[in-house]
């Protein structure tokens, strides 16, 4: 061969090989924070590889099996090197895997005590000597269990924590940790900017597409064990026999991860697919429908969960049509499914447009039928008393039934922060949430405590998160949101975890450990919930945005249909001032609370600047704690919002090249965008309100670059708008 020809083909050589490590490098994002690629640090590497040089799994069921494959994927991709599963400890060091009903190894370590410590769904992780040699062993009490300890100990793996003398017992706080899916029939997804939604039903039951399958890895990795597959709007023909077929596939592919399928109940079916005059929750015919059509879902679903129900809200039938409370509504579809150990999970998200107050609608409706709902009917309600708006007090229902089961609902669904557009890290909005103290039983009280059944002694608890998830190739659009189902997860099973602990652990498991990247992108998260609220909502302003798509501000909405979905119901800007009294002198919203937390929000003087306007009409020339006049801190906030943002994108410019160039690209792309909707945020909000205030933008802000009318018009013509 001739020497340029030798040269020619070297150089080809060199180049698809390294064609073939770009690929290799490159990351789409569908695998999410279960990115099992070799370890980097060298000195873990070798005590993993040490400790873990073969696996020692007992028992034989699908949720055995689905173990053996995870820990088999996961140890062979984290060591580089293929380690093996077994029935029986040989010689080497090993992970041993089971129950005491399975394994004798684990019978015989006398964990009897700690495991019932745990329960069903817990799990113990502990250094044991066998058979003269150190072996960690994962021990449960039952098969899910089980394989949520191996998620667990894959996590630290990954995270690059120490195994040796490893000694931990975990169990989950909360018992049903669910996701709810707003999707429907058709696969569009209400409040869904990540694609259609993962359920193919027209191929359901015959093809089971691969998806749902990592689907229910992703859940399991966190603990969730259940989800509501359609949307709360619910369509009835979800209740007929063509979908409990479909959904019994879906079934069978979750249940060995531990995930129950719940379906969302549209109250209305009895008359609207069963053939019935009716719905009518005290009608006997209607009463044995829903019984008989629990036994035939409990017939192809075994495990069935149970049903979500939104009812008499946002043109959503129940049994208020009738007459009849929400306790005896929510307690036919109870009876229904007791039987079967199903639950009833009750949407309080409920106002009606003759309320004076919106905020008052749920605790006016449901503390009045305290003690009157079904053992296993929980009130499933919203973080805040509004709806998700980027900051809200909590909700007063928590806290205030001490004997109906209380559950709360977050959305990790970014319908007000930006769709799939935004990078908005959730967790100081859900630690905000949860730490939020009722005073319901003294000090301590927090919405935590209520949830979890510490404070009242719930028979049921529980937590939903409304699920951000499409078919888009990584799962969520927006590659950061997939930290905020990842935080769900992870806060469902322990809600004692910081927010900040738990961006770094995804960081680390989905990028890279390198702290030139892990400190920065953890910054970058940790403001972008803040920095979302202060171009949008600062100082307690709420329910600024564009109807419809809810994604730009308009914060002139007035002539609607119903006063309570405008801007100007709860914004109430005049010459005077601006915000929403909720103290004695206005709707007295605050009386909900115990006297603990009225006394934070009584006087203007006392309230939090975060909440000031929610609960108080405060004059344009007010003093605040800050130094400022209320319109000062007003501006002053949406331009430190803007200001935000671009600390946000300078941050992540610092970390370009230090992962792979798609996600980056695609990140500072995102990045741009949301600097763009933040300055419309900001110059239609500060323009607006100046009408009212009657102040000029102070001299060291810059300008807006166009007039009012022009962000009016811009809110129908935005690209968003067509959508």
């Amino acid at each position: 061969m001739i020497p340029n020809m030798k040269r020619h083909l070297l150089f080809l050589v060199v180049f698809l090989v390294g064609l073939g490590a770009q690929q290799v490098i490159a990351d789409d994002g569908y695998r999410l924070w279960l990115r099992y690629d070799q370890i980097s640090d060298n000195a873990r590497l070798q005590q993993y590889r040490l400790a873990f040089q073969e696996v020692v799994l007992a028992g034989d069921s699908e949720t055995s099996r689905v173990t053996g494959r995870e820990i088999q994927k996961g140890l062979s991709g984290l060591l580089g090197k293929e380690i093996p599963v077994k029935s029986e400890l040989s010689g080497n060091r090993s992970l041993i895997i089971g129950t005491p009903s399975d394994s004798e190894i684990i019978s015989s370590l006398n964990l009897d005590k700690k495991l019932t410590s745990v329960g069903d769904e817990g799990f113990l992780i502990e250094q044991h000597r066998v058979q003269g040699n150190d072996h960690v062993v994962i021990a449960a009490n039952t098969d899910v269990g089980a394989l949520y300890g191996t998620f667990h100990l894959l996590r630290l793996m990954k995270t690059h924590e120490e195994v040796q003398h490893i000694s931990i017992a975990s169990a989950p706080k909360i018992q049903h940790r669910v996701l709810n899916h707003w999707d429907n029939l058709d696969r569009t997804v209400e409040r869904g900017y990540a694609g259609l939604s993962l359920w193919e039903w027209k191929t359901l039951p015959n093809y089971e597409d691969p998806r749902y399958t990592d689907y229910a890895r992703a859940n399991a990795s966190l603990g969730i064990n259940g989800t509501v597959i359609n949307n709360v709007n619910a369509d009835p023909r979800m209740l007929t026999e063509q979908y409990i077929k479909k959904a019994a596939k879906l079934a069978d592919i979750f249940r060995p991860y531990g995930i129950k399928i719940y379906f969302s109940a549209n109250f209305f079916a009895p008359s609207r697919v069963g053939g019935l005059e009716n719905s009518d929750p005290l009608n006997p015919d209607v009463q044995q429908w829903w019984k008989d059509k629990a036994d035939q879902i409990y017939k192809h679903i075994p495990d069935f969960g149970g049903f979500l129900v939104k009812a008499n809200s946002e043109g959503q039938p129940g049994p208020q049509n009738y007459g009849r409370s929400h306790a005896e509504g929510a307690n036919v579809l109870a009876e229904a499914v007791a039987p079967h150990g199903g639950i009833v999970m009750w949407r309080a998200f409920v106002y009606s447009p003759e309320q004076e107050d919106r905020f008052r609608e749920g605790y006016d409706e449901f503390v009045p039928l305290d003690g009157q709902f079904a053992d296993n009917v929980i009130l499933q309600v919203k973080n805040g008393p509004i709806d998700f708006q980027p900051r809200e007090p909590f909700h007063p229902l928590f806290g205030t039934l001490p004997e109906t089961n209380t559950m709360l609902e977050l959305q990790i669904t970014q319908e007000y922060f930006g769709f799939s557009l935004h990078l908005a890290y959730m967790g100081p909005l859900y630690k905000e949430a949860l730490s939020a103290d009722t005073y319901a039983k003294g000090e301590g009280s927090t919405v935590a405590r209520v949830i979890d059944g510490e404070v009242f002694d719930y028979e049921h608890t529980g937590i939903a998160g409304v699920a951000n998830t499409g078919r888009d190739r990584n799962w969520t659009g927006h590659p950061f949101g997939q930290s905020n189902w990842y935080l769900f997860g992870r806060l469902a099973w322990d809600h004692t975890q910081t927010a900040e602990g738990l961006a770094d652990e995804w960081i680390r498991m989905t990028f890279t450990h390198d702290p030139d990247f892990v400190e920065p992108v953890k910054e970058m998260m940790m403001m972008s919930r803040e920095a979302g609220v202060r171009y949008r909502n600062p100082l307690g302003l709420t329910h600024l945005y564009a109807q419809g798509h809810h994604y730009g501000p308009a914060p002139w909405t007035s002539d609607l249909p119903r006063p309570d979905w405008t801007a100007v119901y709860y914004h109430r800007a005049d010459d005077e001032g601006i915000g929403f009294d909720r103290t004695e002198s206005g709707s007295n919203a605050i009386e909900q609370y115990a006297p603990e937390v009225r006394d934070q929000f009584d006087e203007m003087g006392d309230t939090p600047l975060e909440y000031l306007l929610w609960f108080h009409h405060v004059p344009w020339d007010y003093q605040l704690s800050t130094g400022r006049t209320l319109w000062q801190e007003l501006v002053h906030r949406y331009y430190q919002g803007v200001e935000d943002v671009r600390e946000m994108r300078e941050k992540w410019a610092s970390v370009e090249g230090l992962i792979d160039k798609g996600r980056y690209r695609h990140v500072e792309a995102l990045l741009e965008i949301q600097e763009e909707a933040a300055l419309w945020w900001r110059n239609a909000c500060v323009l607006y309100f100046q009408q009212f205030a009657g102040e000029p933008i102070p001299e060291e802000y810059e300008k807006p670059e166009h007039s009012l009318e022009y962000y009016k018009e811009l809110e129908k013509t935005h690209h968003i708008a067509r959508f």
